[in-house]
């Protein structure tokens, strides 16, 4: 018996160079969504975001680095990686939610598509790669590699190459006490559509979304600072998303999982969205709740704490971190199951079942 296995054949990352510490918030000053200045120290504000979030540091793309040539250069490692010949690539998908947004300017830039940008980059001549985007908050990556499972299982295509970049930074208000999560990044995957005797690569998946109340738990606002400009910044509520995402991404897990026919006992690791560490702690407690289970020790890589949130991006930033050895009680070994999953603004949720 043969079987059609989607499998992640390479990858690799772009992580910035430029570290930013929690230190280099202490000269700003932050405001309420009202408008009043915090009353407390920002030692104590970044004292209580830490205990909350696990971020100590975050990295912020070069200034002269645009989300589209982050992208490029976490697609070059992941073609490497893979070993293959790039004009065999079928579909260039990119996660992202901001565009290019150059350093100084808040105006987005899309058009072209930050796919096609890439493509450019990459030299790729072959008509039949077929480039877009997709903007799906923070899931966006884990959505462009269930998109290229399906384009697979339609018959429309053999190979993909799946990337989330972002450039946090140039969007977030530097009076919001929220804009230390936010990090830049890249992390880039070739997905592959292979003929195998055994069945492997991902087994189940599932996908939902969320807009009835709930559609603008993460939007584009003015800045705290009444009057200090005239520009949008990334907002979100976070009581509510977390709130949101502790009810409903365990259930897309266990939806995903259940489809699968893997065992609860047989998931070696989850890779989550690197949001928030201590919300990713209890969505994976609560999922394995379902399964009346305490959640395993070192069930959960996380990266967080020095590379921040990069949305899109930490997925596969985190994954290609394991690959590499960087996490020394995370390893990968043939036969191993992973099970991946991602919440963001739409709200959007994801979870797919991965077997190596």
């Amino acid at each position: 018996m043969k079987f059609y296995n989607t499998l992640i054949t390479g990858i690799g990352s772009h992580i910035p160079k430029m570290v930013m510490k929690n230190t280099d918030f202490l000269q700003h000053e932050f405001y309420t969504e009202e408008g009043e200045r915090i009353d407390a120290s920002n030692e104590e504000i970044i004292s209580k975001f830490v205990n909350i979030t696990g971020i100590e540091e975050r990295r912020y793309a070069h200034p002269s680095m645009v989300t589209s040539d982050l992208a490029t250069s976490a697609a070059e490692k992941a073609i490497a990686d893979a070993g293959i010949d790039r004009e065999t690539i079928d579909l260039i998908i990119v996660a992202h939610n901001f565009g290019d947004v150059i350093l100084g300017s808040k105006q987005n830039d899309i058009l072209p598509s930050i796919a096609a940008r890439v493509k450019h980059n990459l030299k790729i001549k072959s008509s039949n790669a077929v480039a877009y985007d997709v903007l799906f908050g923070c899931p966006g990556w884990v959505h462009g590699v269930i998109q290229s499972h399906a384009y697979f299982r339609a018959g429309m295509a053999k190979r993909a190459l799946v990337i989330g970049a972002e450039t946090l930074s140039r969007v977030v208000d530097k009076h919001d006490r929220d804009a230390m999560i936010f990090a830049d990044g890249a992390g880039a995957a070739i997905v592959d559509y292979v003929e195998e005797d055994f069945q492997r690569g991902i087994l189940a998946t599932a996908t939902a979304s969320d807009t009835y109340d709930e559609a603008y738990y993460l939007y584009y606002g003015k800045s705290n600072k009444k009057d200090s400009d005239h520009h949008n910044y990334i907002k979100m509520l976070g009581r509510k998303i977390y709130e949101y995402a502790l009810v409903n991404v365990p259930k897309a897990m266990k939806t995903a999982l259940d489809k699968s026919g893997v065992e609860i006992d047989q998931i070696k690791k989850v890779i989550i969205h690197q949001a928030n560490e201590k919300m990713d702690e209890a969505i994976v407690s609560r999922f394995y709740r379902q399964y009346k289970m305490q959640m395993p020790a070192e069930i959960m890589p996380m990266n967080i704490q020095t590379l921040g949130n990069s949305s899109v991006a930490t997925i596969p930033t985190l994954y290609d971190g394991i690959k590499q050895g960087v996490y020394d009680q995370h390893q990968i070994s043939e036969g191993d199951v992973y099970l991946f999953a991602s919440v963001g603004a739409g709200m959007n949720i994801n979870a797919f079942v991965y077997k190596h």
